[in-house]
């Protein structure tokens, strides 16, 4: 299964930031997580194909409840697990 992960720089904390991923990402038939992992930062992994792929990140960059967008950062990855379903992490 194709692994990407995903650094997204700005205000997410207090936008429902984590639940519009999570969302989306089931809207669009992958798997995978979100956290957040600092204040103005959160982490995705996403699993799934290219197509679902591209759409999920093109809709992050697009229409997530960002306050202050600093940056988005992407990359396919090697992961060593695969996710049934797309969650929520602390």
């Amino acid at each position: 299964m194709r692994s990407y992960t995903c650094i997204v720089e700005g205000k997410v904390a207090g936008t429902n930031f984590q639940s519009w991923v999570q969302d989306l990402a089931q809207q669009l038939g992958l798997t995978g997580w979100v956290r957040n992992i600092a204040d103005a930062k959160a982490e995705i992994l996403v699993q799934g194909d290219a197509e679902g792929y591209a759409a999920f990140r093109e809709k992050l960059k697009t229409e997530a409840p960002i306050i202050d967008l600093v940056g988005i950062s992407c990359n396919a990855i090697d992961y060593d697990k695969e996710h049934k379903n797309f969650s929520i992490r602390g």
